[in-house]
């Protein structure tokens, strides 16, 4: 790995606020952001370099030669943009879901649609197993979008598991963690949490989120190591499948309140066209361009800095 400079970490912060932006939609995975972005692999990596091992180089050699085997600025930089993004960006990201669903849906439409693209250009060699596992992550992950959520739990085991299981949606391209946490039935009790200051299920989580993460990175990298073109099909199927979910024109047939929160549970992808309000059809195509067009823009700026 080559140095990096102020300004290239820089660009890697402006990434992790994308992704925590992404992480805040429902049905949109900052693992889809990394991946578009040029840092997929190398997040995975640094993940897994978390360990004994890595901590007794830290006893033995000292801070510094830890830190590099850490690739402690690149996790730093990454990290440090996905909290100001959920602290600042993820509010306006919240606030257009709420207001302007259409516009926002019509702008991840586009830059998911072109992702897979991007991540199926990245197989070097289509086979049988590849098509295989492309259609299967495709059918996952759509599966997972037509389950209804489950009903509010709050036992502590159940929550630690919800994290696990979430945190390994969000470095996922194409499923959404936000999104596992609403069909698992956890989302309004972390959130409430969160607001209420919890700590003991904010803790609970965390742990389960940080297990779920060093564990699941794991086997990333093996499969990466060893199938590569077999997992980049996988992940490719993943978002291809994730695309009916974030469509930007829905009915809604069915809705259940959690608390405050009301969560829809059952809608169907209609047409622009009969859409019943104001479809903001031209503004939505305009954005759907820009997102599409975005991560080709994304893809020059990765292969210029060979992250």
């Amino acid at each position: 790995m080559e140095k990096r400079n102020l300004l290239q970490y820089f660009f890697i912060t402006l990434k992790g606020i994308a992704m925590g932006a992404a992480d805040v939609v429902p049905g949109v995975s900052g693992g889809t952001i990394a991946f578009i972005s040029g840092i997929y692999e190398e997040l995975i990596s640094s993940i897994n370099n978390i360990n004994i091992a890595t901590l007794k180089v830290w006893k033995e050699k000292g801070f510094t030669p830890f830190w590099t085997k850490l690739n402690g600025n690149f996790l730093l930089a990454l990290f440090i943009g996905i909290f100001i993004s959920l602290f600042s960006l993820a509010t306006l990201v919240s606030w257009l879901l709420e207001n302007k669903p259409i516009l926002l849906w019509s702008f991840f439409f586009g830059l998911v649609a072109a992702s897979i693209f991007f991540v199926g250009k990245a197989i070097e060699k289509w086979s049988v197993l590849t098509v295989a596992m492309l259609i299967i992550g495709a059918g996952v992950a759509y599966f997972i979008t037509t389950l209804p959520p489950n009903e509010n739990i709050d036992s502590l085991p159940y929550l630690f598991l919800s994290g696990a299981i979430a945190v390994c949606a969000m470095i996922l391209p194409g499923i959404s963690g936000a999104f596992i946490l609403v069909l698992l039935g956890s989302y309004k009790t972390i959130l409430d949490a969160v607001h209420e200051r919890d700590i003991k299920v904010v803790a609970t989580v965390a742990v389960g989120a940080i297990f779920g993460l060093l564990s699941f990175a794991r086997l990333l990298k093996w499969m990466f190591k060893n199938y590569k073109n077999a997992t980049l099909a996988i992940l490719t199927g993943f978002i291809l499948g994730s695309l009916p979910k974030i469509w930007p024109w829905k009915k809604v047939l069915e809705t259940k309140t959690f608390g405050d929160k009301i969560i829809t549970i059952k809608e169907e992808n209609i047409s622009p066209f009969t859409f019943e309000g104001d479809n903001q059809l031209l503004i939505a195509i305009v954005l759907a361009i820009i997102g599409f067009s975005l991560i080709f823009i994304l893809e020059k700026f990765a292969s210029k800095e060979q992250v």
